[in-house]
């Protein structure tokens, strides 16, 4: 008899941006998605750090998969 386990919830990570996702200031690819007044902004780590103040106050969710560009494997 053979047993497997489901993996740790905590080590999956909730990569749900891909490299089709661009940022909306500059085109590059995007890391941070910020839901504001219902619609979903998109940016790069750079343009997501700049308007991370101003923007965490109204926005409603703040995704940010900036750690994948740190990744080693």
């Amino acid at each position: 008899m053979t047993t497997t386990t489901a993996p740790d919830a905590s080590a999956v990570l909730d990569h749900r941006l891909t490299a089709a996702d661009r940022c909306d200031s500059c085109g590059a690819q995007a890391y941070i998605a910020a839901e504001v007044n219902g619609s979903e902004l998109l940016f790069c780590a750079h343009h997501g750090r700049k308007y991370e103040e101003k923007l965490r106050s109204i926005a409603t969710s703040w995704h940010d998969e900036t750690a994948r560009l740190h990744a080693t494997d």
